[in-house]
């Protein structure tokens, strides 16, 4: 990995903000909204730092959003960037080694994935336990930045026991349902050939995506408390009755946002308590 580059891009944000993150959120395909719910807050578009990689996916605005959630400094990144994109891992997960940079300790992730698991549906939230990134390339392929981590970090508990513990009690408390479950990254673009879900079954996942599983390696690489939330947003291939298409993915996102909403700050109420 570039750790120059890395460094460069971060020295162009600096000259924009001197905004210090305690959490930092990735907000997945039609969960940006919540960044509206961020107070004091600055916006810096992606577009506007020299060398930073651009979103163009439909439903991701492609900008930091740095301020306060219930008086815990949050930078919130609305919309992320992915490896069908054409970016490199490298590029894909630059943003979240930026934030940890800046000073966030904590990562939360979010996505919108397809459900494998036949007791999800369309509308369930999935705290992510676990994940397989195998049908992605590594972030951490070639030669490694020692002032970001260790050549060969451990991977066996990504995503943190507490912060898992901590999104079911919010659920609880909002009375809202959530599942739990172990996430899959594919390249994508494309949906799963029906097939390809039945292996992926067969492997032990529970939802489908094309992000999150890179940028927790990142994270974890680097040292970052990290959880994730899935929203199921469709049933994946062969088990949904009917074509896949991103603009399901986007009215379901929309149908849970206040859900989400709700889970999100509670989250984040219960790590200021910390």
């Amino acid at each position: 990995m570039n750790y120059q580059k890395i460094t460069d891009i971060l020295a162009k944000i600096r000259e924009k903000t001197d905004f210090i993150p305690e959490i930092a959120l990735v907000l997945g395909s039609g969960l940006g909204q919540f960044a509206e719910l961020i107070g004091h807050k600055q916006i810096i578009p992606y577009k506007d730092i020299e060398g930073f990689p651009v979103s163009t996916v439909l439903g991701h605005e492609g900008r930091f959003v740095f301020g306060e959630v219930r008086g815990v400094k949050v930078a919130a990144m609305q919309g992320r960037v992915h490896y069908y994109e054409g970016y490199d891992m490298e590029d894909v997960v630059l943003p979240v080694r930026i934030l940890r940079l800046m000073g966030a300790k904590t990562l939360i992730l979010t996505n919108a994935a397809g459900g494998i698991n036949p007791s999800f549906k369309a509308g369930d939230f999935m705290v992510i336990t676990d994940h397989i990134a195998s049908f992605v390339p590594s972030v951490l392929r070639g030669p490694n930045a020692d002032e970001l981590g260790v050549r060969f970090p451990d991977m066996s508990s990504i995503y943190d026991r507490e912060l898992i513990a901590r999104i079911k009690e919010s659920a609880k408390e909002e009375d809202i349902d959530i599942k739990e479950g172990v996430y899959i990254q594919t390249a994508g673009p494309n949906y799963e050939s029906c097939a390809e879900i039945k292996m992926y079954k067969i492997l032990g996942a529970d939802a489908v995506g094309m992000s999150t599983a890179c940028e927790a390696i990142a994270a974890n690489h680097m040292g970052m408390k990290i959880c994730g939330i899935s929203c199921i947003s469709n049933l994946a291939a062969g088990i949904a009755k009917h074509p896949l298409t991103h603009a399901e993915v986007q009215e379901t996102a929309d149908r849970v946002s206040k859900d989400f909403e709700r889970l999100i700050l509670n989250i984040i109420e219960k790590e200021r308590l910390i």
